[in-house]
Protein backbone atom coordinates (compact mmCIF):
# COMPACT_ATOMS: atom_id res chain seq x y z
CA UNK A 1 0.00 0.00 0.00
CA UNK A 2 1.26 3.63 -0.94
CA UNK A 3 0.11 6.94 0.98
CA UNK A 4 -0.92 9.71 -1.21
CA UNK A 5 -2.17 13.42 -0.62
CA UNK A 6 -3.81 15.49 -2.65
CA UNK A 7 -6.11 18.56 -2.29
CA UNK A 8 -8.14 21.41 -4.43
CA UNK A 9 -9.35 19.06 -7.25
CA UNK A 10 -12.58 21.06 -7.42
CA UNK A 11 -14.79 18.83 -9.10
CA UNK A 12 -17.06 20.12 -10.95
CA UNK A 13 -16.14 23.55 -10.12
CA UNK A 14 -16.11 25.83 -13.90
CA UNK A 15 -14.56 28.94 -12.20
CA UNK A 16 -11.72 27.02 -11.23
CA UNK A 17 -11.06 27.17 -14.39
CA UNK A 18 -10.02 30.38 -14.94
CA UNK A 19 -9.26 31.38 -11.39
CA UNK A 20 -5.96 28.83 -11.01
CA UNK A 21 -5.35 28.94 -14.69
CA UNK A 22 -6.16 25.25 -15.27
CA UNK A 23 -5.34 24.52 -18.93
CA UNK A 24 -8.55 22.79 -19.71
CA UNK A 25 -11.32 23.53 -22.38
CA UNK A 26 -14.81 22.48 -20.26
CA UNK A 27 -14.95 21.57 -16.56
CA UNK A 28 -15.90 17.89 -18.10
CA UNK A 29 -12.51 17.77 -19.81
CA UNK A 30 -10.70 19.43 -16.41
CA UNK A 31 -12.91 16.16 -14.27
CA UNK A 32 -12.10 12.98 -16.94
CA UNK A 33 -8.30 14.58 -17.08
CA UNK A 34 -8.77 14.46 -12.89
CA UNK A 35 -9.47 11.39 -13.01
CA UNK A 36 -7.74 9.28 -14.92
CA UNK A 37 -4.03 11.47 -13.38
CA UNK A 38 -5.57 10.38 -10.01
CA UNK A 39 -6.33 6.73 -11.27
CA UNK A 40 -3.02 7.03 -12.81
CA UNK A 41 -0.97 6.85 -9.86
CA UNK A 42 -3.71 5.20 -7.21
CA UNK A 43 -4.18 2.10 -7.17
CA UNK A 44 -7.11 0.17 -5.16
CA UNK A 45 -5.13 -0.68 -1.88
CA UNK A 46 -4.02 2.65 -2.00
CA UNK A 47 -4.77 5.66 0.36
CA UNK A 48 -5.29 8.65 -0.23
CA UNK A 49 -5.38 11.70 1.80
CA UNK A 50 -7.38 14.68 0.13
CA UNK A 51 -7.08 17.56 2.10
CA UNK A 52 -10.31 19.34 0.99
CA UNK A 53 -12.14 21.37 -1.63
CA UNK A 54 -12.72 17.73 -3.33
CA UNK A 55 -16.16 19.27 -5.06
CA UNK A 56 -17.90 22.87 -5.66
CA UNK A 57 -21.07 23.07 -7.89
CA UNK A 58 -21.31 19.77 -8.86
CA UNK A 59 -24.43 18.16 -8.31
CA UNK A 60 -24.97 15.66 -5.02
CA UNK A 61 -25.19 12.64 -7.94
CA UNK A 62 -21.92 13.80 -9.91
CA UNK A 63 -20.02 14.08 -6.84
CA UNK A 64 -21.25 10.28 -6.34
CA UNK A 65 -20.28 9.14 -9.34
CA UNK A 66 -16.85 10.68 -10.16
CA UNK A 67 -16.04 9.94 -5.89
CA UNK A 68 -17.01 6.05 -6.93
CA UNK A 69 -14.21 6.32 -9.82
CA UNK A 70 -11.42 7.02 -8.03
CA UNK A 71 -8.85 4.33 -6.79
CA UNK A 72 -7.95 4.02 -2.82
CA UNK A 73 -9.01 4.48 0.06
CA UNK A 74 -10.16 7.75 0.72
CA UNK A 75 -10.00 10.16 3.91
CA UNK A 76 -10.78 13.79 3.75
CA UNK A 77 -9.35 16.17 5.45
CA UNK A 78 -12.28 19.44 4.83
CA UNK A 79 -12.11 22.21 3.23
CA UNK A 80 -14.26 25.59 2.89
CA UNK A 81 -16.07 24.16 -0.27
CA UNK A 82 -16.75 20.81 1.27
CA UNK A 83 -20.47 20.93 1.74
CA UNK A 84 -22.72 17.95 2.50
CA UNK A 85 -22.28 17.00 -1.12
CA UNK A 86 -18.84 16.05 -0.49
CA UNK A 87 -19.54 14.91 3.45
CA UNK A 88 -22.03 12.66 2.67
CA UNK A 89 -20.21 10.53 0.16
CA UNK A 90 -18.78 7.58 1.80
CA UNK A 91 -15.22 8.51 3.19
CA UNK A 92 -13.19 5.94 4.96
CA UNK A 93 -12.64 8.98 7.90
CA UNK A 94 -13.01 12.75 7.54
CA UNK A 95 -11.17 15.45 9.55
CA UNK A 96 -10.98 19.20 10.62
CA UNK A 97 -7.34 19.01 11.33
CA UNK A 98 -5.32 15.73 11.56
CA UNK A 99 -1.78 14.44 12.51
CA UNK A 100 -0.60 10.57 12.01
CA UNK A 101 2.80 8.81 11.73
CA UNK A 102 3.22 7.68 8.02
CA UNK A 103 6.22 6.39 7.01
CA UNK A 104 7.90 6.97 10.05
CA UNK A 105 6.99 10.61 9.80
CA UNK A 106 5.01 12.89 11.80
CA UNK A 107 2.65 14.67 9.27
CA UNK A 108 0.07 17.84 10.24
CA UNK A 109 -2.83 17.63 7.32
CA UNK A 110 -5.18 20.81 7.13
CA UNK A 111 -7.28 22.09 4.31
CA UNK A 112 -5.49 25.37 5.38
CA UNK A 113 -1.67 26.60 5.90
CA UNK A 114 -0.68 26.51 9.49
CA UNK A 115 2.82 28.91 10.50
CA UNK A 116 2.85 26.56 13.23
CA UNK A 117 1.39 23.11 14.14
CA UNK A 118 2.05 20.76 16.84
CA UNK A 119 5.96 18.78 16.46
CA UNK A 120 6.73 21.89 14.28
CA UNK A 121 10.22 21.95 16.29
CA UNK A 122 10.60 18.27 16.01
CA UNK A 123 10.55 17.56 12.40
CA UNK A 124 6.92 16.73 11.70
CA UNK A 125 5.91 18.44 8.46
CA UNK A 126 2.74 20.02 7.35
CA UNK A 127 0.66 18.99 4.21
CA UNK A 128 -1.90 21.51 3.44
CA UNK A 129 -4.33 22.56 0.02
CA UNK A 130 -6.51 26.45 -0.14
CA UNK A 131 -4.21 28.03 -2.20
CA UNK A 132 -3.56 26.76 -5.41
CA UNK A 133 0.26 27.20 -5.18
CA UNK A 134 -0.06 30.88 -4.30
CA UNK A 135 1.82 30.20 -1.12
CA UNK A 136 5.38 29.31 -1.44
CA UNK A 137 6.50 25.75 0.40
CA UNK A 138 8.96 26.11 3.67
CA UNK A 139 11.07 23.22 4.52
CA UNK A 140 8.48 21.38 6.67
CA UNK A 141 5.22 22.29 5.01
CA UNK A 142 4.12 21.58 1.45
CA UNK A 143 1.13 22.57 -0.55
CA UNK A 144 -0.25 19.40 -1.84
CA UNK A 145 -3.09 20.96 -4.38
CA UNK A 146 -3.20 19.54 -7.41
CA UNK A 147 -1.93 23.01 -9.03
CA UNK A 148 0.93 21.93 -7.82
CA UNK A 149 1.64 18.52 -8.61
CA UNK A 150 0.22 18.29 -12.29
CA UNK A 151 -3.02 17.68 -11.03
CA UNK A 152 -2.57 14.06 -9.48
CA UNK A 153 -1.87 13.02 -5.96
CA UNK A 154 1.50 12.83 -4.79
CA UNK A 155 3.72 10.26 -2.12
CA UNK A 156 5.09 11.18 0.77
CA UNK A 157 8.59 10.45 -0.71
CA UNK A 158 7.54 13.39 -3.38
CA UNK A 159 6.72 15.75 -1.23
CA UNK A 160 9.92 14.80 1.04
CA UNK A 161 11.96 15.56 -2.35
CA UNK A 162 10.29 19.06 -2.74
CA UNK A 163 10.77 19.62 0.94
CA UNK A 164 14.74 18.71 1.08
CA UNK A 165 15.10 21.62 -1.99
CA UNK A 166 13.69 24.30 0.04
CA UNK A 167 15.48 26.73 1.86
CA UNK A 168 14.68 26.03 5.83
CA UNK A 169 13.03 29.28 7.43
CA UNK A 170 14.15 30.10 11.62
CA UNK A 171 10.75 29.12 12.66
CA UNK A 172 10.50 26.15 11.74
CA UNK A 173 14.31 25.05 13.08
CA UNK A 174 13.98 25.58 16.33
CA UNK A 175 14.36 21.77 17.13
CA UNK A 176 14.28 20.25 21.13
CA UNK A 177 12.02 23.24 21.87
CA UNK A 178 10.70 22.52 25.35
CA UNK A 179 7.68 21.40 26.11
CA UNK A 180 6.79 20.70 22.37
CA UNK A 181 5.46 17.19 23.01
CA UNK A 182 2.42 17.78 21.01
CA UNK A 183 3.48 15.36 18.37
CA UNK A 184 3.08 12.77 20.45
CA UNK A 185 0.00 9.93 19.61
Amino acid sequence: MTTFFSADSHFGHAGVLAMSRRPFASIEEHDEALVAAWNGVVGPRDEVWHLGDFALGASPERCAALFRRLRGRKILVRGNHDKPRVTDLPWHEQHDLVSRKIEGVRVVMCHYPLRAWPGVWRGSIHLFGHTHGSLPDTSQSCDVGVDQWAYRPVTLGEIQERLAATPDIPEERRLGQEGDDDAEG
